[in-house]
């Protein structure tokens, strides 16, 4: 590999200042932009996505509105900032992709003139966005699992699977917090909780950065806000709802989880682009949280400050207001930051000092990946060893990489496993060797039913038939023929998706009739841009169940057969009359490759139900928006007609187990307004299998000086008790997480009196403990406590 030589400063061994390991990482990144010219520097702070959507239609809408074509001939002696989806962009075996990727990065560094590699990024929301990559449940069943480490070890699998091909930093996790369930990427979300999301968000984080990957947090901010829940729609929250609800996710990730990206929303906030908002990209993420990482756009979202927002005249105003804002990177690729940019420099209409800000934090993330090594090696770990000759051929290495090891599938089972909620059971589940099953419905034998919009096979394979693909998915009609091996299970489609057919629910009914148990599976497909139920431009006008399926359901449940509900969705659903007419509703939110096999176990009592929902289910379709989390005046009245009253609440879910919760303990009534609230409780399993608990604690602020919620969460701790056993659950309190954001914008504890409790779900508080807060309302900062400190020990 030849590197050019650079014409600069060297050191007295006659290396470059910026390969010197013994200079300070800010004097290499100096003494770099010191010898760059304006169009090094600028080529540095884009990324390329050549080939974007080929063979397989648009990626994205607009995509083609900013497919400018791209001479990598001419770019590349300037050098590149970023490679978009070398992966993930069309289906391609790991060691073919690997291999390209090596080749293209050694193109990046020969053709340069200061050998600088690309830093490569991929999606990984359930999984490494790759061809045979292991497919893992989606966020919402991370947050139904209740479980930030089991999540963090999934991250950290992630990332290692990304490094050891040659990928540098992944997009994710998702820190939206629901607001309206109509919103297609609620899927994508960890839940209707902020600090559900910013706890196990905070462990994916950890996860991902263990391994080496740079974490990028998104949306930033407001997104999941959006008006009637439609996708890149305008938010006009507030700014304590801003403060207390969107941003506390984002907060926690950076200052615990040590993420070193964030990529902006696509929004605008009362009228503000996000891509151009240097309130939130510059004086609050860096300024006041002292983020010191990269900041990259959201794809086009520069280009969409002046083809959508209409606050930029042209390319290169959008250029300016991105840079001034604070963001780093144009991502996917170069539009604005190219041309339009370096002709707005040259004619002193943008500001030459923009550019070096930039590209001083991603020339020292580059640095930190060891980028600016005078010994970097781009072979990546999953080709080390191999011969010259190898790593020449892609027929020598296709098949050399596997990304779906058994112990990503063991993790990927886990996880599955505790993120199944059972929502309700009115006896019939575990099942006890029925001699007859009827499986019915659109997702009852169909293997993408697991997989959320962001799963390759999903977000790529689709878009390429006939290519197969990639990983072993079985489909529930699959798994219930392999559980319960000595049933006749019988299959009858009855309706599609969405297609609103009805000439199938005729054969579903004399299958039911014809069964001891009938197992009816609906749902969403997900997909992208209209393509699906669920997923990103995916939005829905109401709740209630797509197409036909509520009809087939009711038809199902009119039989008179007893029958269990299984959902596989991206979103909660009004659900009509199974609420109280079903056998039993167990909810999966797309849970991955090894879902089916999860949603088995439970059903047949082989894995005990653990999982809570991180969402509400409604029990009406149009009530939204409408979260758990809400003030006095969103709750059920007696001045509106309409309740929006969950069916079944946030954190709800059943268990096989019965486990009694009693012998509350508490400390003083009184309490300072800088102290602690200690608390504990006995779960005790009365039964003879072992149980799985998530104990949530809730906060009720009965009096304030703003609106308050009149529950929040403030923490939970996910607990197995051994069968006939007894265990003791604490919690210490710290006052900082009574605090909200007061009338003056600042952030602060109030006196007074408080009620916290120990609960099942945010509807279930069997336990709770009222103190009073005493001295002078306080200010907290960004060091204040963000946790309960939880601990447990048999009794």
């Amino acid at each position: 590999m030849t590197i050019h030589t650079v014409h600069a400063a060297t050191t007295t061994d006659g290396t470059a200042p910026w390969h010197d390991r013994a200079l300070a990482p800010v004097e290499r990144v100096d003494a770099l932009i010191a010898a760059m010219t304006l169009e090094e520097k600028i080529a540095q702070l884009y990324g390329v996505w050549v080939g974007a959507g080929a063979d397989g239609g648009d990626v994205a809408p607009h995509q083609h509105d900013l497919d400018d074509a791209i001479d990598l001939d001419e770019l590349l002696p300037h050098g590149l900032g970023q490679l978009t989806r070398p992966f993930g962009s069309a289906p391609v075996d790991a060691g073919v992709g690997a291999l390209s990727l090596l080749t293209t990065q050694r193109r990046i560094v020969e053709e340069s003139r200061f050998g600088i590699p690309a830093l490569a990024h991929e999606e990984c929301l359930a999984g490494f966005a790759a061809w045979g990559a292991t497919a893992y449940p989606v966020p919402l069943s991370w947050g139904a699992s209740f479980n930030p480490e089991l999540v963090q070890r999934m991250a950290r699998r992630i990332g290692d699977d990304m490094r050891s091909v040659g990928i540098h930093q992944g997009l994710a996790p998702v820190l939206d917090v629901v607001r309206d369930a109509r919103w297609g990427r609620v899927e994508e979300t960890i839940g209707e909780d902020p600090y559900l999301v910013a706890s196990v968000g905070s462990a994916y984080v950890r996860g991902l950065e263990s391994s080496g990957i740079v974490a990028t947090l998104k949306h930033f901010v407001g997104y999941s806000a959006s008006r009637a829940g439609r996708n890149l729609a305008p938010v006009s929250v507030g700014p304590r709802e801003l403060a207390d609800v969107l941003l506390p996710p984002f907060e926690m990730a950076i200052r615990e989880g040590g993420a070193r990206s964030v990529m902006n929303s696509y929004t605008d906030l009362d009228g503000v682009p996000s891509a151009a908002d240097r309130s939130l990209l510059t004086e609050l993420l860096r300024e006041e949280w002292g983020f010191t990482g990269t900041v990259v756009a959201d794809y086009f979202a520069i280009a969409f400050l002046h083809l959508l927002h209409g606050t930029a005249g042209s390319w290169a105003e959008a250029a300016g207001a991105a840079l001034e804002a604070g963001i780093d990177v144009e991502l996917p690729t170069v539009k604005t930051f190219g041309e339009p940019l370096r002709r707005a420099v040259e004619e002193g209409v943008i500001d030459a000092g923009l550019i070096d800000t930039a590209l001083r934090r991603v020339l020292a993330q580059k640095l930190e990946l060891g980028l600016l090594d005078a010994d970097y090696q781009p072979v990546p770990a999953a080709l080390l060893g191999r011969s010259d000759d190898e790593l020449m051929s892609a027929e020598a290495l296709r098949g050399a990489i596997d990304l779906d090891p058994a112990q990503n599938r063991a993790l990927a089972r886990e996880l599955a496993e505790q993120s199944v909620v059972l929502v309700r059971n009115e006896g019939v589940l575990p099942l006890r060797a029925p001699a007859s099953i009827a499986v019915i419905g659109p997702n009852a034998d169909e293997p993408y039913a697991m997989l959320g919009c962001y799963s390759f096979p999903t977000h790529v394979v689709s878009q390429h038939p006939g290519v197969e693909i990639g990983i072993r998915i079985d489909s529930v009609l699959d798994a219930l023929r392999t559980e319960f091996a000595a049933a006749t299970v019988s299959h009858a489609h009855g309706t599609g998706i969405d297609d609103g057919s009805t000439d199938g629910i005729e054969q579903a009914v004399a299958a039911a009739r014809g069964s001891e148990l009938a197992v009816v599976v609906l749902g969403d497909r997900a997909g992208l841009f209209g393509r699906g139920t669920s997923g990103e431009g995916c939005d829905a006008d109401d709740l209630a169940l797509p197409g036909a399926q509520q009809q087939l359901l009711d038809a199902v449940l009119d039989t008179g057969t007893p029958t269990v509900l299984l959902m596989l969705s991206g979103r909660p659903y009004a659900l009509g009359s199974a609420v109280d007419r079903a056998a039993a509703i167990v909810q999966a939110f797309f849970p991955g490759e090894e879902g089916a096999s999860a949603i088995a176990g439970v059903l047949s009592g082989r894995v005990e139900p653990g999982g809570r929902l991180p969402v509400s289910i409604p029990v009406h379709r149009g009530v939204q928006p409408s979260t758990y989390l809400a003030a006095p005046l969103a709750r059920a009245s007696g001045v509106s007609n309409i309740d929006p009253t969950a069916a079944f609440p946030f954190g709800h879910g059943l268990g096989y187990a019965t486990v009694e919760w009693d012998d509350l303990s508490t400390g003083d009534a009184e309490v300072a307004i800088d102290g602690d609230v200690t608390m504990s409780l006995r779960l005790t399993n009365t039964s003879e299998r072992d149980a799985v608990e998530v104990v949530q604690l809730y906060l009720h602020d009965p009096v304030a000086s703003v609106v308050r919620p009149v529950q929040r969460l403030l923490g939970y701790q996910r607990v197995v008790v051994p069968a006939g056993a007894s265990v003791r659950v604490s919690a210490r309190v710290p006052l900082d997480l009574a605090a909200f954001t007061g009338r003056d914008g600042r952030r602060i504890v109030e006196p007074g009196e408080l009620e916290l409790s120990f609960g099942r779900s945010s509807a279930d508080l069997p336990l709770r403990h009222r103190v009073t807060v005493t001295g002078a309302t306080r200010v907290v900062g960004r060091e204040r406590a963000l946790h309960a400190a939880f601990a447990m020990h048999p009794e």
